[in-house]
């Protein structure tokens, strides 16, 4: 059968999505665009946010819009937490974010015997890790290994543990095992990615950690690069830091959630830090590594949110010199006791949206003027308006001109200038 599939969302649904096209043409099925008839379709939805509800509920419609006699299959957080909102969409069947061989065993009896089915667990009860397996089908450059599922930090705002479950995580033998068969498969980078990786080892109860994770795979990735997810600010240690500092194939990029910069704030939203803690998670990192790109996310406008706080918020951030950062205006999660908090006015929020985004835009720029006179091993990529793109260590994007390929090379490249949100680079002989 021809299906097509449709991703919202996080990197893990990204992974747990490429999985799915592995295994439907190990099957024997065909892959077809999204925006093209189709047999079935797949709709692997987000509910991070509200506009993630409603972006999941526009691709499903315009799934049966596109075929209206195909199978319409929806899977993911927003299936898992909202199936009957799901099921008024006329869908033919409804899986959640567990068991993803199963969802296709589902799908392939509804393409045959058209019966409408919804099948799900309950995820708060799920104990056991589903190992998929990592790559893409695409041109071999970075790949995505899944090492942890679900959280239990429950955030006043957050959903996500309700439709992830409490954490799993995989065993360091098999890590090591899917990051030998990627480096033989040809790829160069590697992402380490999880809903709250900063977990890793929790429910394994045997002592290790994320860094030994870490240890374990670095050693197993050669001349690969590894790059980690998002990290919890607590996971920052003297420890990790010299630890990880030792291990060359580790890019010096870290995403360190803040969500705030106001001790009260963070305090209403359940984070397990204060700016004190994370300031000392930002000083360790520079510490250690040279010029690291340290990059976060920001909700502004949480419940309860003053001008006072914000402007302590504008303070911190400013202090924290982050290379990027995504803000997020505050969206009502129903279900989470932040939806039952004093709301601030939607205009307020944008506003101090723009702001935030006004000082990450300064501190982002002169993070790039600082990487000008700088070399880097860039990992070439695609070519765009002329010139070869790739990513350095840091996860800036690079651009220079080659007469050669350079597709899925890693190149020296001096850095001669900015355009935009772009390194200009040189190839260095």
């Amino acid at each position: 059968m021809r299906v097509a599939i449709y991703t919202l969302g996080c990197k893990v649904n990204q992974y747990e999505s490429q999985a799915m096209e592995g295994e439907l043409l190990r099957r024997g099925h065909d892959l077809v665009p999204f925006e093209g008839p189709a047999d079935a379709y797949i709709v692997n939805t987000c509910t991070v946010t509200a506009v993630s509800d409603k972006k999941s509920r526009q691709m499903i419609r315009r799934a049966r819009k596109l075929s209206p006699n195909a199978v319409v299959a929806v899977c993911g957080c927003y299936a898992q937490t909202k199936p009957g909102d799901v099921e008024k969409l006329d869908v033919d069947l409804i899986s959640g974010t567990g068991d993803r061989m199963r969802f296709l065993d589902l799908l392939e009896s509804a393409v045959r015997e058209r019966e409408p089915v919804i099948d799900l667990d309950q995820a708060l009860r799920r104990r056991r890790f589903e190992v998929l397996p990592a790559g893409g089908l695409r041109e071999r450059t970075r790949a995505m290994l899944k090492v942890e599922d679900g959280c239990v930090n429950f955030c006043s705002y957050c959903i996500i543990p309700y439709a992830r479950g409490p954490v799993r995580s995989l065993p360091i033998e098999t890590a090591v095992e899917e990051t030998r068969r990627l480096r033989e498969e040809g790829y160069r980078e590697i992402v380490l990615t999880g809903i709250e990786i900063s977990s890793w080892g929790q429910d394994l109860r045997d002592g290790t950690s994320l860094i030994d994770l870490l240890e374990a795979v670095s050693a197993a990735a050669g001349d690969m690069r590894l790059r980690l997810g998002s990290l919890e600010p607590r996971t920052i240690t003297g420890e990790f830091c010299r630890r990880t500092a030792a291990l060359d194939n580790l890019c010096p990029h870290f995403h360190l959630s803040l969500q705030s910069g106001c001790d009260d704030t963070l305090r209403r939203m359940n984070r397990k830090y204060d700016t004190a803690r994370y300031k000392e998670s930002v000083n360790l990192l520079n510490v250690y590594f040279s010029r690291p790109a340290i990059t976060t996310d920001l909700i502004v406008g949480f419940p309860g949110e003053t001008e006072e706080e914000f402007v302590r918020t504008l303070d911190f951030i400013r202090s924290c010199r982050f290379a990027e950062m995504h803000i997020f205006p505050y969206s009502i999660r129903t279900g989470t006791p932040a939806a039952e908090m004093e709301q601030v006015p939607k205009s307020v929020k944008e506003e101090r949206a723009a702001r935030a985004a006004a000082a990450a835009e300064e501190m982002r720029r002169d993070y790039l003027a600082g990487c000008v006179g700088e070399a880097y091993p860039v990992l070439y990529e695609q070519v765009y308006d002329g010139r070869w793109q790739g990513h350095a260590p840091n996860y800036v994007r690079v651009a220079a001109a080659s007469g050669e390929g350079l597709h899925n090379r890693v190149v020296m490249t001096r850095i001669t200038g900015v355009e935009g949100d772009l390194l200009i680079g040189e190839l260095i002989s």
